[in-house]
């Protein structure tokens, strides 16, 4: 059963549309990972399945008593705050420390409890968000572009943590990348967002679809090459590919619709 689905969602704010047609489905236990160029609309999806925005057409249904954990992309707090990673925590509700300190240390950030919020590094800061979220025991974990302001070995860092919280907590994980290389790894799906879904499916499938190349070119200095495999196939629109990429959940993940011909992925 899914967490999350949605159907033909569009988003309208400000006179202007910036999602339209969406299908979208979620299931526990699976990592999707959202890309798309600037002003795609990857973060109105992300808010309008979470409940923060609310759709103009199509429908969201969410499992009863979903628990989602939210990372923001972007979080400010005035360095004036005297305020502890701890007291942070334990907002909006409050925590046993016990719960804290276990949180802390589940995203290797033991230590940090007493430190005034406003002295942590990027890396840190963006450690105790995720411990945070982790607070609910959520069902789905959302992040927003986590790993921005972070080099490349902290991000790579902070992908392999997301990965072993999905197998600990057995939660889905939804995040959305402007690094696709390095994401598709650890990704069951890729949706790439431009508005509407253009293609998706398997990493390696998306990498090489026309539309993915359309949006980010090819000129990714071979970085692609290391998820990406030849298919002696096409990808016309009215057939189903059924690839093996050892990340069978039991779903059927064929639910992102298209728009053009060759857009169609499934896995």
């Amino acid at each position: 059963m899914s967490l999350i689905s949605a159907r033909a969602l569009s988003v309208t704010h400000a006179g202007h549309t910036a999602i339209w047609d969406v299908d979208f489905e979620i299931s526990r236990g699976e990592i999707v990972t959202v890309v798309g160029p600037n002003g795609s609309g990857k973060t109105t999806l992300l808010r309008a399945l979470i409940g923060a925005l609310r759709p103009s057409g199509g429908t969201i249904k969410r499992q009863a008593g979903l628990k989602i954990g939210y990372v923001p992309q972007k979080l400010a707090i005035d360095p004036t705050l005297p305020m502890t990673v701890a007291r942070f925590l334990g907002l909006p509700h409050r925590h046993p420390s016990e719960k804290i300190k276990a949180a802390l240390e589940q995203v290797g950030a033991a230590g940090l409890a007493a430190r005034p919020l406003a002295d942590l590094s990027g890396g840190q800061f963006q450690r105790a968000l995720l411990a945070r979220a982790l607070l609910e025991n959520p069902d789905l974990l959302v992040l927003d572009e986590p790993t921005t302001g972070l080099d490349q070995p902290g991000s790579a860092a902070l992908y392999r943590l997301i990965e072993d919280i999905r197998k600990e907590y057995g939660c889905a994980v939804l995040m959305v990348s402007h690094e696709l290389h390095v994401v598709m790894s650890a990704s069951d799906r890729v949706i790439c967002l431009n508005g509407h879904v253009c293609c998706h499916g398997a990493p390696d499938i998306v990498a090489s679809a026309p539309e993915y190349r359309a949006l980010f070119g090819s000129g990714t200095g071979g970085a692609l090459a290391l998820y990406r495999h030849d298919h002696d196939h096409d990808h016309d629109h009215d057939h189903s590919h059924g690839h093996g990429h050892g990340h069978s959940h039991g779903h059927d993940h064929s639910h992102a619709k298209a728009d053009h011909p060759q857009t169609e992925v499934q896995n």
